[in-house]
């Protein structure tokens, strides 16, 4: 997809999708045989269910069909929300991320996985699991030490109120 067509498309759905109390993280252009599909990510700090994906699909279908935003021809719009491995590259993201365990990929090389605790403006205060046996750290992460983020699905957590109980 062109800068400019990309550019366009944010322009025109950004507040579409704002509106619907929404952010608009992405926007891709693919091509699939001789169709092409226009993939949306959107998220909150809620997080997005179903009637609100559809909701915010429906908005963007109808302003789609009414602009040329798209071009001749036929294509497919795919809405939906950033997935359980999703990539942290924004502020907001670190935020929604509380509590969950992350990969890091560091600026200076190496790796960290560990779970975010909380978030500020500069950086983040994390906790390193333990490795056999070993007690948890405490670890602060600069936003600039971090060159990639992304969160870990975790499938054996237990909940929080689980382990109070």
């Amino acid at each position: 997809m062109s800068t400019t067509q990309s550019e366009r498309l944010r322009a025109l759905l950004e507040p579409l999708v704002s509106s619907q109390g929404l952010d608009l993280e992405e926007i891709q252009v693919d091509s699939v045989g001789r169709k092409r599909v226009l993939r949306v990510v959107v998220d909150s700090d809620t997080g997005a269910d179903l009637d609100r994906i559809a909701d915010v699909s429906r908005a963007l279908s109808a302003t789609l069909d009414e602009t040329d935003a798209m071009g001749e021809g036929e294509y497919t719009l795919e809405v939906g929300t950033p997935g359980a491995e999703r990539l942290l590259n924004e502020h907001r993201h670190y935020v929604r991320a509380v509590d969950r365990l992350v990969k890091f990929e560091l600026a200076e090389g190496g790796e960290l996985v560990a779970r975010i605790l909380e978030v500020d403006d500069d950086g983040l205060d994390l906790e390193v699991p333990g490795v056999k046996g070993r007690k948890a750290t405490s670890r602060r992460l600069a936003f600039p030490e971090i060159e990639k983020a992304r969160v870990q699905v975790e499938f054996n957590r237990k909940d929080k109120k689980e382990e109070e109980a």
